[in-house]
């Protein structure tokens, strides 16, 4: 039997789509609830502390980027992967503004679905002998998963954190859309890598003036190397 790896929640309101979700899931050893609309995803989400939720976007009620706009607001950063019907960069840049984490398009392979959540929570778990970096007026804990800048907590979602992470563990150095994409989320088949200018854009306005990502315009993003 595999291994408990934690609850997922689903919220699709196609069943057969739900209950091949369901099936794969289960197969590798994640508990499922499945909700159909977005109102009940919410509640859910709030009363189970899933580990991850896979949230369509087009629900009934409450569509999914306001299901998760609401946990956001909450303070709830558990990793969320979008799911919708249409592929358009717009729907994929929104949801992710809102604190998505991955996003997948119909029609996909449940496999690729596992292989998604998968990877997400193992992001979401990070490095755990990572030391303490600082950096300028940042301290990231990878252990504990905080970020203080001057002190004070800053709550970023899991990609938002890890694309953090990668950088200041590179000062100095300066990587491609493409090789942020393989490193962070741990493949590269993003159509748009316009999506990795949406996180760094995220970032800093939530670092503010703290913020050491620099652009290197034709190349990519990196940090500058300010500890040494």
């Amino acid at each position: 039997m595999p291994e408990n790896r934690g609850l997922v929640l689903i919220a699709e309101d196609e069943p057969h789509i739900a209950d091949l979700q369901r099936r794969y899931l289960s197969r590798e050893g994640f508990g499922v609830h499945v909700e159909s609309d977005g109102s009940a995803a919410l509640a859910a989400a709030r009363r189970m502390r899933p580990a991850a939720i896979v949230l369509d976007i087009a629900l009934p009620g409450m569509d999914g980027m306001e299901v998760c706009r609401r946990l956001r607001e909450e303070g709830d950063w558990t990793p969320v992967v979008f799911v919708t019907a249409r592929d358009e960069v717009t729907d994929r840049i929104l949801g992710l503004e809102l604190g998505g984490d991955d996003y997948l398009a119909k029609p996909f392979s449940p496999q690729e679905l596992v292989a998604r959540v998968k990877s997400l929570l193992r992001r979401a778990a990070g490095p755990q002998q990572d030391p303490v970096r600082r950096l300028g007026r940042l301290t990231l804990d990878p252990g504990r998963r905080t970020l203080l800048v001057d002190d004070g907590p800053v709550e970023l979602t899991t990609t938002e954190f890890n694309l953090l992470a990668f950088l200041m563990r590179h000062p100095g150095q300066v990587f491609t859309r493409e090789q942020l994409l393989a490193q962070v989320w741990g493949y590269a088949d993003y159509r748009d890598t316009r999506v990795m200018d949406v996180y760094v854009s995220q970032l800093r306005a939530k670092l503010g003036g703290a913020s050491p990502i620099r652009t290197v315009r034709g190349v990519g993003y990196g940090v500058a190397d300010t500890g040494r």
